[in-house]
């Protein structure tokens, strides 16, 4: 039997379409992310290291949840801070000079805070980062702010704030309604008005996002839009759990409904409180029990500084 000489050809691939694909793909399960399981998965390391003494333990559990999900550093956990204050403390990998400069915008809204804080100041000096670049890098995150949204919320925040400073509850009514079409406009827009979009301080001016969410429970024609859509950022991360509870449990009071998550309004009145922190579980928020010993270890970090 004769055998042709044949030439093996490699065939020619193009491999470009194939790896965009992939990374659109990855791009998008990164997007799409449910940040409940986070928050609850927080709620749970956190809970490892503040109150059964583990630190060791929560490094290994953050590390891989920072690597499925982009880090929020909420407040009262401030989880990724405290993952990186704990590595460095056990001399453990974390990401070095790569995952500080990753922290700078997560605490970027709370610099003229911050900066006052002289282990923080003195954990970045140690991995070469001086307070000078630290402001450098609050600068730019700043301009990187969606000044229209800046604009509008501070609108928003103004008439929320000054009509009820004079309780003028007619002023109120209007005022209220007028923000929550601009509130509409801004999610079809430009998404939820996150402190990674707009701050907390335009100014002088403090306008973080929860007494507006709230006021929206008083207003039958606008609630049902709003208890769907801000549910679905706190699915996001950009909307925290707590503020879409207090707006929730705001309504429960209007309706004489038993509170759903027990955020608004004090404790004292919760019948049941397994269902209640079934709810909180079910939004992300931790337990009644650990809520109170969040409170407590933040309450005692303000006493000592």
């Amino acid at each position: 039997m004769k055998y042709s000489n044949l030439k093996t050809q490699s065939p020619n691939i193009n491999f470009k379409p194939t790896i965009y694909l992939i990374l659109c793909l990855f791009l998008c399960a990164c997007k799409n992310r449910n940040y409940i399981l986070y928050y609850n998965k927080v709620n749970e390391i956190d809970s490892i290291y503040r109150m059964a003494k583990q630190p060791e333990k929560a490094i290994k559990l953050y590390k891989p949840l920072f690597r499925k999900y982009r880090p929020l550093n909420q407040e009262r956990h401030e989880e990724y801070e405290t993952y990186i204050r704990l590595s460095d403390q056990h001399h453990t990998k974390f990401g070095g000079k790569k995952s500080l400069y990753k922290l700078i915008p997560l605490i970027a809204p709370y610099w003229e805070y911050k900066k006052q804080d002289p282990k923080l100041i003195k954990l970045y000096k140690k991995y070469g980062i001086d307070s000078l670049e630290m402001e450098l890098k609050v600068a730019q995150w700043k301009k990187r702010l969606n000044q229209k949204l800046v604009d509008s919320f501070t609108v928003a925040s103004m008439r929320d704030q000054n009509s009820r400073r004079d309780l003028n509850y007619q002023e109120i009514t209007k005022n209220d309604k007028k923000n929550a079409e601009l509130l509409k406009w801004m999610f079809k827009n430009y998404g939820f008005p996150s402190m990674q979009k707009i701050g907390l301080l335009n100014g002088d001016f403090f306008m973080p996002s929860g007494p507006i969410l709230l006021h929206m429970a008083d207003y039958d024609e606008y609630y049902p839009y709003f208890k769907t859509k801000i549910l679905e950022y706190v699915k996001s991360g950009e909307c925290p759990p707590r503020d879409y509870a207090a707006m929730i449990d705001r309504n429960n009071l209007h309706h004489k409904v038993p509170y759903t998550y027990g955020v608004y309004q004090g404790y004292e009145n919760i019948k049941d409180s397994s269902i209640v922190n079934d709810n909180r579980k079910g939004i992300g928020l931790p337990s009644l029990t650990y809520r109170n010993k969040l409170a407590k270890d933040l309450a005692d970090s303000l006493k000592t500084k």
